[in-house]
């Protein structure tokens, strides 16, 4: 007869979550065990860049590295290059996609990880992001209705604002006549 095996880490997880809360995933739960046991011992640190990759604020770390150089990554208040070492309770500031990301340092990573184990690491204090503009689509026909008229394609031309709509007209020939080439 086989015991069921006990897994202190999936205790842990379960016991984390506070009561009444609904509880975590069971695949987020693990992967986030998972990621705490292969994280760093108290007191290492990370390089920021990787660090801001690795929890997903950026797409690639060479992004991350980009955005120290330029400026645009700041740690508690500093401007940072992208060797700087983070630790756990570090304020993070990013300009990123016309966006300030402004997160708390929970956990260290160096290696990326999934995005809902992504977030657990870090508290997010960012401002919500703007508003997206809503724009009609302009210029859509519907399907089957054939080639646009030159009154359809003027119409369209207007609403799309590529038409000049103070262009000039042509004056007809004085005598009736048709002009050459025309």
């Amino acid at each position: 007869m086989a015991l069921a095996s006990h897994d202190p880490a999936a205790d842990g997880a379960r016991e984390a979550a506070a009561p009444g809360a609904p509880a975590p995933d069971p695949g987020t739960a693990a992967a986030v065990a998972a990621a705490e046991a292969a994280g760093l011992a108290a007191g290492e640190s990370v390089r920021i860049d990787s660090w801001i990759w690795a929890v997903r604020l950026v797409k690639t770390r060479s992004l991350g590295a980009t955005a120290c150089r330029g400026g645009h990554v700041h740690v508690n208040g500093e401007r940072v290059k992208p060797a700087y070492s983070v630790r756990v309770g570090d304020e993070v500031r990013l300009r990123h996609e016309g966006r300030e990301r402004v997160v708390i340092v929970k956990r260290l990573l160096r290696k990326r990880v999934g995005a809902p184990v992504a977030a657990q690491c870090y508290i997010d204090n960012s401002p919500p992001p703007p508003p997206r503009e809503a724009v009609a689509p302009v210029g859509i026909r519907d399907r089957g209705t054939g080639r646009p008229t030159k009154r359809d394609r003027r119409e369209l031309e207007r609403l799309r604002g590529l038409g000049a709509p103070d262009a000039p007209v042509v004056a007809p020939d004085p005598h009736g006549r048709r002009r050459p080439g025309r």
